[in-house]
């Protein structure tokens, strides 16, 4: 394998994988495109790398690069990972991500429930990387520092105490970070930290603000191989316009809290 110049690697991120009867989440995927999109990506010569091997090529050139990589992520550690996702990366071969939400571990509801600890440690040994996603999937540049601390610190340690092995990175829920919440994360051990941003992972990225690219209900097939590809779709650009435009209302109303809090 040949590193490829410039560095530019589609991280796509998932959240559900599931019916639309399942879940009315926009965010959610059904199994049948997710296999679709897996069938395109491992037929047309893509190889999956996990978060932490991407962020460390990024970061000091650790490790070569696939002529055509992809990362896959997902977020929250829904059930359906388990039972929906992880048969397809098996039988295409393909690592990936997964963000958990310590909180939510081994949770049920209605209709859908939460990875527990021993799917954890199964997928752990199938080769998937588990990442942590906090522990309540708070606005993290919304919080007190003392709070962004204990989400970052504790969600880290319970992941590496109960399934035996270092958390390397994390996922910020909902994509938001600040100054103070990418310094804590360095703090707190990790190596990594993703966003979302919807545009390509290139090698100039900062390590703690690393983008990815929203795979949802509405990513078309077209959408979908034009974004892996490398180029720019329409909802791409209206989701950083929104993104751009939301994060100033983002910092506007932390400096605000910040200005309430007593010294």
């Amino acid at each position: 394998m040949t590193a490829v110049s410039p560095l530019r690697v589609p991280v796509l991120m998932y959240h559900e994988i599931a019916d639309i009867s399942v879940t009315p989440s926009r965010l959610a995927v059904s199994p049948d495109i997710f296999a679709d999109q897996m069938a395109y990506l491992h037929d047309t010569g893509f190889t999956a790398m996990t978060a932490g091997a991407l962020s460390a090529i990024i970061a000091d050139g650790a490790g070569d690069l696939p002529k055509r990589p992809v990362v896959l992520t997902f977020d929250d550690g829904y059930g359906d990972f388990y039972s929906q996702a992880l048969p397809l990366l098996k039988r295409h071969g393909f690592t990936g991500t997964l963000f958990m939400t310590t909180g939510w571990i081994g949770k049920e509801g209605e209709k859908k429930r939460m990875l527990n600890w021993r799917e954890l440690a199964e997928i752990e040994q199938a080769g998937i990387e588990i990442g942590a996603h906090t522990c309540k999937h708070p606005q993290l540049d919304q919080l007190p520092e003392s709070e962004i601390r204990e989400e970052l610190y504790v969600s880290k340690s319970l992941l590496e105490d109960n399934l035996g092995l270092k958390v390397p990175g994390l996922a910020y829920p909902f994509g938001y970070s600040d100054a103070r919440v990418r310094r804590v994360a360095r703090d707190a051990g990790y190596d990594y930290g993703y966003s979302v941003g919807n545009a390509m992972t290139t090698g100039t990225a900062d390590a703690f603000a690393l983008p990815r690219l929203t795979v949802r209900r509405a990513t078309s097939t077209d959408d979908f191989r034009t974004m892996v590809d490398g180029r720019d779709t329409p909802m791409l650009r209206r989701d950083r316009v929104l993104t751009s435009g939301y994060s100033v209302v983002r910092r506007a109303r932390s400096a605000m809290r910040g200005m309430r809090r007593p010294a």
